[in-house]
């Protein structure tokens, strides 16, 4: 973790933040040998927001919007704004888990109430922002026929996109932007935010482990048209050929906040892999003056958000933007 490969191709320890910078171009780029490569910025086409429909709540309003992330592709979203915004607060982007309702279900519109975390932010006062995966919810999706070599990539460019929705508001905070997920949204929320610097705070709950800790080191989870086919199709399923993996990802996020919540009984993402993880990025935070930015609970329970952890991530979330 803590080496990097210098011009002349030699391997050095990680001393300076110097050094540090030059190690997280390589984990970036392993991350891309794997994704697909992540669009440049001539690939911002306008954002064409479209309003569906709209739905006062108590406490918030509720719309219903598609934009642009590419050309030729809309992502389907809920957003939530707060009542009595009277200056631009902070945001949040709320990731959903593999669920056929999709953003249905952080917006709290069903599934499972542990979920409904964009929701409940909005109740707190953030502006909540809830997107579609591709091929969950109303969002129709051909993977086979996708510009993007991963669906992993191509998440992760809709979710830098729904960056640039929330940038483009008057009601948010551009300097206060968030990201929320659970499982599936747990780890594109690592992910987004390993590639999109403006997201100054996130949290991941049930979203990973180490590659050689998941399902006993069997990648072929992660090998799906939704996910990495590469680590298949490239790396043959060989942890030891894969060119990133979970710790590098967290330290390419230092030293920006992150909470991960990880419980123990957690049969997706056994909890040691976690603690690896943890313990390996520590020293990045360490060395890029966040200490104390990287935080993990390990609740008593499954692949689950429960409601003290939700608030102990919120009240923590609260704390990061308030400092």
């Amino acid at each position: 973790m803590m080496v990097f490969m210098d011009a002349s191709g030699d391997l050095r320890p990680v001393r300076t933040s110097a050094d540090w910078a030059l190690r997280r171009q390589h984990i970036l780029a392993g991350m891309q040998a794997v994704m697909g490569p992540l669009p440049g910025n001539e690939a911002r086409v306008p954002l064409d927001l479209v309003v569906l429909e709209e739905k006062k709540e108590e406490g918030y309003l509720r719309k219903k919007i598609t934009f642009v992330s590419e050309k030729g592709g809309r992502v389907p979203a809920y957003l939530l704004l707060p009542d009595k915004i009277t200056a631009p607060v902070p945001a949040v982007l709320c990731l959903h888990q593999t669920t056929a309702i999709g953003k249905g279900e952080p917006a709290g519109l069903g599934g499972l109430p542990n979920l409904h975390y964009a929701k409940e932010l909005a109740l707190r006062g953030f502006i909540t922002l809830a997107p579609d995966y591709p091929s969950f919810g109303d969002y129709s999706f051909n993977f086979q026929t996708s510009a993007h070599p991963s669906g992993t990539m191509k998440g992760i460019w809709n979710h830098s996109r729904a960056i640039d929705l929330l940038q483009s508001l008057p009601s948010v905070d551009k300097s206060k932007i968030a990201c929320i997920g659970h499982s599936l949204g747990g780890h594109n929320t690592l992910f987004v935010s390993a590639f999109d610097e403006r997201i100054k705070a996130a949290i991941t709950s049930c979203g990973f482990n180490s590659f050689p800790k998941y399902m006993g080191g069997n990648i072929k989870g992660w090998t799906s048209d939704r996910y990495m086919p590469r680590l298949a199709s490239v790396y043959k399923l060989k942890v030891e050929l894969v060119p990133f993996d979970f710790p590098e990802i967290l330290g390419a996020i230092a030293p920006r906040p992150l909470f991960i919540s990880a419980p123990m009984k957690d049969s997706n993402f056994e909890v040691s892999g976690v603690r690896d993880c943890v313990d390996a990025a520590n020293p990045v935070y360490k060395l890029q003056g966040g200490q104390g930015n990287l935080r993990a609970v390990y609740p008593d329970c499954g692949h689950d958000f429960p409601p003290e952890c939700r608030r102990i991530a919120y009240d923590w979330l609260a704390k990061v933007f308030r400092d």
